[in-house]
């Protein structure tokens, strides 16, 4: 099982130890979901890049299809101005015109070249889809990669139990272990505590990367009924920013917002640290500027009391 040390976790049975808190990419170059470009643009990402980094979180997600390569392509880079080690996790797309084995290699080939690295620690499957290529196929290719030195340890994405199982499966045979799953986790959205995933993880010794940790800033308190308005970017088509659903949600927020008082936190930070509390669990951060590199580091360097967790796992039970 993955071991929890001053804030860093190791993947898996044996990968690599990263922080225990990841700053995830999607919106770095992205102008289809986020506004890049208009709202933010590249100086502010490196300051949010810099800021990260100074804060003891050295731990990146991105995937190829983040701004159509454009996210990879300012990672890397950032990290060729760093003065320090970065651990960065990439994602292959299983899109219907790759169905063979080489299709892996030579798509992780272009990801390295965006990152300007030679390997990369942590590769994910971006969603499950074998109709085009059988999961054995996929899981062969990624073992292959490992043995070759191009990627430290292999992770799916959005894996239901079964899915998780069967690749964990095919991976051991090539004597390779599974490491990540990652997949939605927040406060509000805990499913997978009852659906078999988080049990298959703690089974098979697989960390979960939980993205939209904040449930796309839900969990920020920056969103009230009293203030509420229609969001922008990809929050416009998510039926939690209804004024009714804000004020369903009021309750937890307000409890977020005390916990917080009491330890000079705030209510994202509570959250993210109820994560990093179920152990074995890295929640995946987005940060567009330095001050939410900043705000998210804060989720770091101390612990929420039994009571707080039970509290907070009291009022969110509906959610699961």
């Amino acid at each position: 099982m993955s071991t929890q040390t001053a804030q860093t976790i190791t993947l898996g049975a044996n990968g690599p130890t990263v922080a225990a808190l990841c700053i995830g990419t999607w919106a770095w170059g992205d102008k289809l979901f986020w506004s890049y470009g208009r709202d933010y643009d590249a100086a502010q990402l490196q300051e949010a890049f810099k800021a990260a980094l100074d804060a003891g979180v050295n731990f990146f997600d991105t995937a190829e299809i983040y701004g159509f390569g454009e996210s990879e392509k300012l990672l890397g880079q950032f990290m060729q101005q760093a003065s320090q080690p970065v651990q960065i996790a990439t994602k292959y797309m299983p899109l219907p015109w790759r169905f063979s084995g080489d299709a892996i290699a030579n798509t992780l080939t272009e990801s390295l070249k965006r990152l300007q690295v030679s390997s990369i620690p942590l590769y994910q499957v971006h969603m499950p889809f074998d109709f085009f290529m059988s999961k054995k196929t996929l899981m062969e290719a990624l073992a292959a990669e490992v043995k070759r030195g191009r990627i430290g340890a292999i992770g799916v994405s959005n894996y239901s139990a079964s899915q998780m199982r069967e690749a964990h499966q095919l991976l051991a045979a090539q004597g390779v272990p599974l490491a990540v799953n990652q997949m939605p986790y927040s406060l509000l959205g805990r499913q997978i505590e009852t659906n078999g995933v988080m049990d298959a993880a703690r089974e098979l010794g697989v960390t979960i990367l939980a993205y939209s940790p904040l449930a796309q800033g839900l969990l920020t308190g920056k969103y009230t009924p009293e203030n509420h308005t229609t969001p922008t970017g990809a929050r416009r088509i998510d039926p939690r920013f209804s004024r009714d659903e804000l004020e369903k949600i009021a309750p937890l927020i307000n409890l977020l917002k005390r916990i917080g008082e009491k330890r000079d936190r705030t209510p994202a930070q509570v959250a993210l640290n109820w994560l990093i509390a179920q152990g074995n669990v890295i929640p995946i951060a987005g940060a567009k500027n330095a001050e939410q590199a900043r705000q998210n580091a804060g989720a770091l360097g101390w612990s929420l009391d039994e009571n707080e967790i039970a509290e907070l796992d009291q009022i969110t039970r509906s959610y699961r």
